[in-house]
């Protein structure tokens, strides 16, 4: 422990309760029980603290039993952004396919389903719904993550997530705020800027916002990005003008404010992570995400760098106090969440149980009681997931049946945000029938490569699967050398269906790579039984 924070031990627990940082493997370590015995906000879960929906359940009780009815956080979006299933796939498909299909009340269905999964493994607050306008077609960060690009589209089903989330007593956080689906670098690795007057980004990013905050959302996530008439040098994560005047003032937003991972490098690489906390409390954020590979440590210096701005005048303590304070409303909602869902062990709480002891930082109150007249639907449809994948899926031709088919699935490179999960038809077809190929091939691979996949195709079924073709050149190439020789081929896009190649007479998009998504392609090709 520094000496800032033995010295001022009110002071750390104030900090303590705007943080949720993660920790290792499928049990909690003894430092992050011991923290929310003392006042941690919560944590935040990856993929790597999930091994099965067992496990998951009993670490969420651990958790609880730590500290009454702590913040547990997860980055579950469905589609091609899924934790508890990393290991598999999605059972939901994403908002790109939600938005082709365009039907709000089966959006708040998919929505409500993936929060009963939520609340049922004891997680009480999604880092979901991503309600970014993705108009830039290369948007190497968002993509099948989006609603679709049109702004009113965004706007409905960005509400009837947000409605279908917190119905399952699950906190929703709608990002990223004020929008990034307009830029064309991912801020995991550099600070992009949006481009433009601020009067396009009223028209076309903050509708989906204010949509959300109309439905009631709990909590909104800032991005690490540029508005330069908005915020000058700064990301919108750490500005001032961003959160404060035009988030709260302008919007009208009173939930909590949930900071992205501190530690992507368009802020760290400039500030530094325990700087960076700092300067997003300043701004207007109240509960901090420290990202999947901080560690300990990390958590102590941020904890600590609060405390030394508060002592030194930077940080007004009334901030830092207001900050703790949204997120015990945030974690009184989520308490009366589990008194009407039950707990992580499918547990009922008695009507006549006492509550956790959910009260402020200080001590001196208890927190609000979550709103009675919020209703709780039932128990979501667990199958509407694949029947909404397949009202996604567009065919255009008429696949022939198959025989013995040969998968050649392009690779493209890994995405940060997604992280490693299965995708493809490999599923459901035999073994040794999918061949994969990376989209960044050279001029001198492609017709080395071609000629090899055409002669194993050689007397079978040949189906090309991309995923977001349009952004890898090199896969194109290879696509149209594969058709320009089977010309029979079904070529399926897994991601956006920006491109498509005019030599398919076969083609199917899923909006999505999600195993939803995939199963219902694969039941249209005949690969599987519906």
């Amino acid at each position: 422990m520094t000496q800032e924070l033995a010295a001022d031990p009110a002071l750390g627990r104030l900090a303590d309760a705007v943080l949720i940082p993660p920790f290792p493997g499928s049990h909690a370590p003894d430092w992050i029980c011991a923290a929310l015995g003392e006042g941690l906000a919560g944590v935040t879960l990856f993929g790597g603290n999930v091994i099965d929906r067992d496990q998951l359940t009993r670490l969420t009780g651990q958790l609880r039993a730590a500290a009454g009815e702590p913040v547990i956080a997860i980055d579950e979006e469905g589609g091609d952004v899924t934790r508890i299933s990393h290991q598999t796939g999605s059972d939901y498909p994403g908002n790109a396919a939600l938005g082709a299909v365009d039907d709000v009340a089966l959006t708040q269905a998919v929505y409500a389903a993936l929060g009963a999964d939520l609340i049922a493994l004891g997680i009480n607050l999604d880092l979901a719904p991503a309600i970014d306008v993705n108009t830039a077609a290369d948007n190497p960060v968002i993509g099948t993550r989006a609603f679709g690009a049109d702004t009113a589209l965004v706007a409905r089903h960005a509400a009837a997530a947000v409605a279908g989330l917190q119905s399952a007593g699950v906190a929703a956080c709608a990002k990223h705020f004020p929008g990034h689906g307009s830029t064309t670098l991912d801020s995991h690795h550099v600070i992009p800027t949006i481009e433009g007057p601020l009067s396009l980004l009223r028209s076309r990013d903050l509708p989906p916002f204010e949509a959300a905050i109309k439905a009631g959302v709990r909590a909104i996530m800032p991005s690490h990005l540029r508005v330069p008439e908005l915020t000058g040098d700064l990301p919108a994560s750490l500005s001032y003008a961003a959160l404060t005047e035009l988030l709260r003032g302008e919007l009208g937003f009173t939930g909590a404010i949930v900071s992205d991972g501190l530690e992507m490098r368009a802020v760290s690489e400039t500030y530094g992570i325990p700087e960076t906390a700092v300067l997003a409390v300043i701004a207007g954020t109240d509960l901090l995400c420290l990202g999947r590979d901080t560690d300990q440590l990390t958590f102590l210096a941020v904890k600590s760098a609060l405390v030394s701005a508060v002592r030194e005048g930077r940080l007004p303590g009334e901030r830092l106090e207001e900050a703790a304070a949204r997120v015990a409303e945030l974690r009184s909602w989520t308490a009366g969440a589990v008194q009407d869902h039950g707990s992580a062990e499918g547990r009922l709480v008695n009507a006549g149980a006492s509550r956790p002891d959910l009260r402020s930082p200080a001590g001196d109150s208890p927190r609000a009681e979550p709103p009675a007249d919020r209703e709780i639907e039932p128990p979501a449809d667990r199958e509407v997931g694949l029947r909404a994948a397949r009202r996604a899926v567009i065919v255009t031709g008429s696949p022939s049946p198959l025989g013995r088919p040969l998968v050649v699935q392009l690779e493209p490179p890994a995405n940060m945000a997604v992280g490693s999960v299965p995708w493809g038809l490999g599923s459901w077809l035999p073994p040794g029938a999918t061949r994969e190929v990376s989209t960044d091939l050279g001029p001198e691979e492609l017709p080395v490569i071609s000629a090899r996949l055409l002669a194993e195709a050689a007397g079978r079924s040949l189906i090309i699967v991309v995923r977001d073709a349009h952004r890898y050149p090199a896969g194109i190439r290879l696509v149209e050398t594969l058709l320009a020789a089977r010309p029979d081929a079904v070529v399926v896009e897994m991601g956006l269906p920006v491109w498509r190649p005019s030599a398919a007479t076969t083609y199917l998009a899923s909006y999505g790579a999600a195993r939803s998504n995939a199963l219902a392609v694969a039941e249209r090709l005949g690969l599987a039984r519906r």
